[in-house]
């Protein structure tokens, strides 16, 4: 008679099978590509206004601003300080300036990377990817 810990010992004994598997990739989907740059590009731009209204609060919360503006106004004469150019209002406006940018930029990078990879997938034959199931 075998209990149930001798037929576990069994099943554990035998080598599990693998399959292995051999895929070439020969085509990215345009519209996919774009979409998910688009989103990618989505994630960077809110980061960036972000870290620019994180780093403007630590700057100004610190007084890096206040010590800044003290020296442009000695070394310049001028009577108003750096307030004046810089203020959270214009950061947060150039943040959106250069977030807007990048959306663009990475969405049209991501789209011409997938159209590139298709046209050298012509030359090459594509990228060839293993899998296994373990």
């Amino acid at each position: 008679m075998t209990s149930v810990a001798d037929k576990l010992a069994k099943k554990s004994a035998r080598k599990p099978s693998s399959k292995q598997v051999r895929l070439k990739l020969v085509y990215v989907d345009f519209w996919s590509a774009l979409k998910l740059s688009f989103l990618i590009a989505i994630a960077a731009a809110i980061i960036t206004v972000v870290f620019f209204f994180l780093v403007f609060t630590v700057l100004d919360a610190t007084g890096v601003f206040d010590q800044v503006s003290s020296l442009y106004k000695e070394v310049t004469g001028d009577k108003e300080g750096l307030e004046a150019i810089i203020g959270l209002g214009r950061v947060m406006g150039f943040a959106l300036v250069v977030a807007i940018l990048n959306l663009v930029i990475v969405t049209v990078l991501g789209a011409l990377a997938a159209g590139l990879y298709n046209l050298a997938v012509k030359i090459t034959g594509g990228l060839l990817v293993g899998f296994t199931n373990n």
